[in-house]
């Protein structure tokens, strides 16, 4: 994964973004009709179920709006919540506690679904070694929060972008001439470019973890859309010379099982691209 500053540094292109395209040249709907001294106070409110998640970037709005917004937090990132539970309140400019509503209520909403996800993923994984680990199948230009949601929920983050892992799947490998091939250059083009990077390899099948396991440096073997007798066969082949990851259309029926077979990381996309937002409302009180 990325730097903490390089992650803050999306976050800040999310923030500056998004409410430049909510705001434009000002929220004319409170500008019309409440005056810039008038003072205000909110709730978010819990309509629904699960775990809420981005009360920390809430924070990072109200301040990027306006640093005189001042927050009260009752239920940090990570906490359970039920219909009819206040998570924060929110007091200062009315204008400002506007402006800012539908940025935090969006971003909000769906990482508390992703993080809701996650554990449903992670208390299915209970008992075993195996951890989940989310993908790059992102709302684009909101990566950074959705897999900043799936830290809330008990999930990994696997790369964060194309730039700061390898990771060589079919496509590469077909167009490298095969899996020997595209490690050898992949190895010596980080070495060319002084990186330092890991290397992950899908297999197609168990001959193919035999090849991949024929060269050194490689970080994670990737078991794509392996049935469960041919996971646990690469898994033993495997053993404790590189890690293992499975990967292909897992879900909650039957990511135990592939767990049970003894891979340490399962990755899905579902995570973040398959959620039903939050239902939560900031409230005026």
């Amino acid at each position: 994964m990325i730097s903490e500053a390089q992650f803050q540094h999306e976050l800040d292109l999310i923030i500056a973004n998004a409410v430049r395209e909510d705001v434009g040249d000002g929220d004319h709907s409170s500008l019309a009709c409440i005056p810039a001294s008038a003072q205000g106070k909110a709730k978010l409110l819990v309509k629904d179920e699960g775990i809420i998640a981005g009360v920390a970037f809430a924070q990072q709005v109200f301040h990027y709006v306006d640093p005189q917004l001042k927050m009260e937090i009752l239920m940090e990132d990570g906490s359970s919540v039920k219909y009819g539970d206040v998570v924060f309140y929110v007091e200062g400019s009315s204008q400002s506690i506007l402006k800012a509503e539908r940025l935090v209520l969006n971003a909000m909403q769906r990482m508390s679904a992703i993080a809701t996800k996650t554990q449903d993923f992670v208390s299915l994984l209970d008992g075993t070694d195996t951890k989940i680990l989310d993908t790059r199948k992102t709302t684009p230009g909101i990566r950074a929060l959705e897999k900043w949601a799936v830290t809330i929920g008990g999930g990994e983050n696997h790369r964060f972008a194309l730039y700061d892992m390898i990771m060589l799947k079919d496509n590469h490998i077909d167009f490298a001439g095969g899996i020997t091939k595209a490690i050898q250059k992949t190895k010596d083009y980080l070495k060319e470019q002084g990186k330092e990077l890991k290397i992950i390899v899908e297999a197609r099948n168990l001959d193919e973890v035999d090849e991949i396991l024929q060269s050194d440096g490689v970080y994670r073997i990737l078991l794509d859309n392996f049935d469960y007798d041919d996971t646990r066969e690469a898994v033993k082949r495997i053993g404790d010379r590189c890690l293992t990851e499975s990967s292909g259309g897992i879900n909650e029926e039957t990511i135990r099982t592939y767990a049970e077979c003894g891979v340490n990381y399962i990755s899905s996309g579902a995570l973040t691209h398959s959620v039903y937002n939050m239902d939560l409302s900031l409230k005026a009180v």
